[in-house]
């Protein structure tokens, strides 16, 4: 995620590169670029003002019609990332409320505490590998599992539901051996209800993605109306058809890409969730609940991203 503070929001705006939409489009901006051009060149030496101008009436309306389109289409691909963004930050407040409850509610019998926590730390890291597609179990879970359970990693479709089935079991067997009271049980049980909660959310969103004609119909309507924009403008500015045209095939290029670029919240682009620093908040308060004082640093951008 793109961090933006007082001091650079100006600069970030206007000439920040990195993040922009800019990076995407640029080829089909000078594309559509290079053919006012070809368009300005025909009508100039061909007269052709009289012949074949389109005019900006169609323009005019396939623009306006265009632009609600565009903002249906952004304005739904907002509410995903608003809506992964909120269900991570339930996930951040379940965690710690999970290892509160641990620790008033759960006898500390041979270390139990401390691995009913690491369980639910290894559940956040499980499910931020499993949201991007990430395999390297054995590396990010090192030491927060035992042994036997990553090595079964390899045949396990979903991690991060293992973990928590897991988990379960172990509160479970804390019950029947007399480590926490029954009265008590349900208060923990249920923070691993939300985390299954959390986790059934954010696969709904990973795998629903907006409808692919209702993309394709965006794309190839934008890219069309930009192509024949120089038909209807020359006739009115001129010489500055190549220039009028390429300012506006950008913000429309520019709104479909943003739109698509934040369908997928939980990818690594530049301006999707920053799910390592959120599972780096999570776990310097769980180790902190542990009485643990050697703790991962905290997550800082890197180039002014966040990860």
């Amino acid at each position: 995620m793109l961090v933006r503070t007082r001091d650079n929001a100006f600069g970030i705006a206007v000439f920040h590169w990195r993040g922009s939409a800019l990076r995407q489009i640029w080829p089909l901006v000078l594309l559509v670029g290079v053919t006012s051009l070809g368009v300005d060149f025909a009508y100039t030496t061909f007269e052709l003002d009289e012949k074949f101008s389109l005019g900006l009436a169609p323009f005019s309306l396939i623009g306006l019609a265009l632009s609600i389109f565009l903002g249906f289409r952004n304005n739904a691909c907002y509410d995903r990332f608003w809506e992964a963004r909120k269900h991570w930050g339930s996930l951040v407040n379940n965690s710690r409320t999970f290892a509160r409850s641990v620790s008033l509610y759960v006898a500390d019998h041979e270390g139990l505490r401390r691995e009913l926590v690491l369980r639910q730390l290894a559940f956040v890291h499980a499910l931020r590998m499993h949201l991007r597609g990430e395999t390297d179990w054995q590396v990010q879970l090192a030491g927060l599992l035992p042994q036997a359970e990553m090595d079964a990693f390899s045949d396990e479709p979903n991690v991060p539901n293992a973990i928590t089935r897991r988990l379960g079991e172990r509160l479970r067997d804390a019950w029947k051996d007399g480590h926490v009271d029954l009265f008590h049980l349900p208060a923990v049980e249920g923070c691993v209800a939300t985390d299954t909660d959390v986790q059934g959310a954010c696969e709904r969103i990973k795998n629903t993605p907006l409808p692919a004609s209702y993309t394709m119909l965006t794309h190839r309507i934008v890219g069309l109306y930009c192509l024949l924009l120089p038909f209807g403008l020359h006739t009115v500015v001129g010489y500055l058809t190549p220039v009028v045209t390429m300012f506006v095939s950008y913000a429309f290029f520019g709104l479909d890409a943003v739109g698509s670029e934040i369908e997928d919240p939980f990818e690594t682009d530049v301006n999707d969730l920053p799910l390592s620093q959120l599972c780096n908040v999570i776990e310097r308060d769980l180790r902190r609940s542990l009485g643990q004082v050697d703790l991962p640093p905290a997550s800082m951008p890197v180039r002014g991203v966040l990860q």
